[in-house]
């Protein structure tokens, strides 16, 4: 197998194909808050982690049409939702739990599920389907996610990080530049980037990167970009981004991140002048997203990626639960307590 000139192991990456994860997704619409961009990071996250054999969305209605193409090009089966009685929630979760279970007992071939919801009532099913040597991957959001299932999953993640929703740390510019194809290139490489974090090792091969940018756009074609082969590419978005580090191992080519510690000048600071406008710019990417309400812990998460040196004292304040009741004052937040006792804010 040859990618830019350069021989990869071909004992090594089928290995790594037969190791790849075999997903069945299970979706409940009301909890993702069934927006397109936030379907398709979904999608996104299990599909850097391997295949989808198989999806399904539950309390589909006529108001979600704008997703029939994404569940269209994604194979996945609609379970719509009938409204009658007070009950109409539970029938959608009760067959959702008879489907996920049927899939694990007649269908070997999948390995792994994803729940895309954070009721504590999937937990029976979370340990039904570990117990059978299942990986569960929890999706939700933040103030819908039970501890109960969050502790239950293999692996959780909260919708709203799952997004990509955090405000991007601002880079140095070598020259202004703002045509289609640039904006295509930057487009693709923060996918790449994206997929290169999400691995264990520092560094994977470059077919092996090719193959999951297919799993993720099947109509990826390098020469659409100028480039007659996936390595040129690479080595083109490297030079031209610096986020990626691409280089010859044994005439196998090795992708990894840059591992670049940016100069003090050039990392954003947030000071007592400027920090409401970045946290107003981040509330509004969550609001974009379709998000009402999101968990503090989340808001935190977003600020430090985007401003790592970020600390309260340094914006006049000794608590994050400090920064929260200002932006109450400020009218951007209402602070919420759910069953759970856990700190919401409710986006204003």
């Amino acid at each position: 197998m040859r990618y830019g000139g350069a021989v990869s192991r071909p004992d090594l990456i089928w290995k790594r194909v037969l190791s790849l994860s075999r997903f069945a997704v299970f979706v409940d619409l009301e909890n993702c808050g069934a927006k397109v961009g936030t379907l398709k990071s979904i999608l996104e996250k299990v599909k850097i982690r391997g295949d989808i054999l198989l999806g399904k969305v539950y309390g589909y209605t006529d108001k979600f049409d704008d997703l029939k193409e994404v569940l269209l090009s994604n194979t996945f089966t609609v379970v719509p939702s009938l409204r009658y009685g007070i009950s109409q929630k539970n029938n959608a979760d009760i067959q959702l739990v008879i489907d996920a279970l049927e899939v694990a007992y007649k269908n070997d071939l999948i390995d792994s599920f994803c729940i895309v919801s954070g009721d504590s009532d999937y937990v029976p099913l979370v340990g039904r389907l570990k117990s059978m040597g299942k990986f569960v991957l929890g999706i939700s959001r933040s103030e819908a996610a039970s501890n109960i299932f969050i502790n239950a999953c293999n692996e959780f993640q909260f919708l709203e990080s799952v997004g990509k929703r955090n405000v991007e740390k601002p880079k140095k510019q070598k020259a202004a530049a703002a045509s289609e194809e640039m904006a295509d290139e930057s487009e693709l490489n923060k996918l790449l980037t994206t997929v290169l974090e999400e691995q264990d090792n520092d560094e994977i091969y470059a077919s092996e990167l090719k193959g999951t940018l297919l799993r993720l756009r099947p109509d990826f074609n390098e020469k659409a970009y100028g480039c007659a082969t996936f390595y040129k590419l690479l080595m083109k978005l490297s030079n031209r981004f610096g986020d990626l580090r691409v280089h010859n191992d044994h005439f196998d080519v090795m992708v990894g991140l840059n591992n670049t510690s940016d100069s003090a000048d050039s990392i954003p600071q947030l000071t007592r002048d400027n920090w409401k406008e970045a946290f107003a710019a981040q509330i509004q990417a969550y609001k974009e997203g379709g998000f009402d309400r999101v968990n503090p812990s989340i808001l935190k998460a977003d600020i430090i990626t985007a401003y790592p040196d970020f600390n309260e004292r340094a914006i006049g304040f000794k608590r994050f639960s400090d920064v929260m009741k200002q932006l109450e004052k400020d009218g951007l937040v209402v602070i919420e307590m759910d069953e759970q006792k856990t700190m919401l804010i409710k986006l204003l």
